[in-house]
């Protein structure tokens, strides 16, 4: 059986690393020449504000009671 070659495998994770910091620092370039805000914020301050509204009235059916 041959023996694996942990300098290659570690040499392909470096570079599909800095494939993709590249690509992020593009498209953060992107964004910030067109002004546009990262989607990926909206969607956070989304989920939370769902996740707050049924976690309230719980509260208040149990102060009532």
């Amino acid at each position: 059986m041959a023996k694996p070659n942990y300098s290659f495998e570690k040499r392909q994770r470096e570079l599909a690393k800095k494939k993709k910091k590249e690509e992020k620092l593009k498209e953060k370039a992107t964004r910030k020449e067109h002004g546009d805000a990262p989607a990926g914020d909206e969607d956070g301050v989304d989920a939370a504000a769902e996740g707050g509204e049924p976690a309230a009235p719980s509260a208040e059916g149990q102060s009532a009671t």
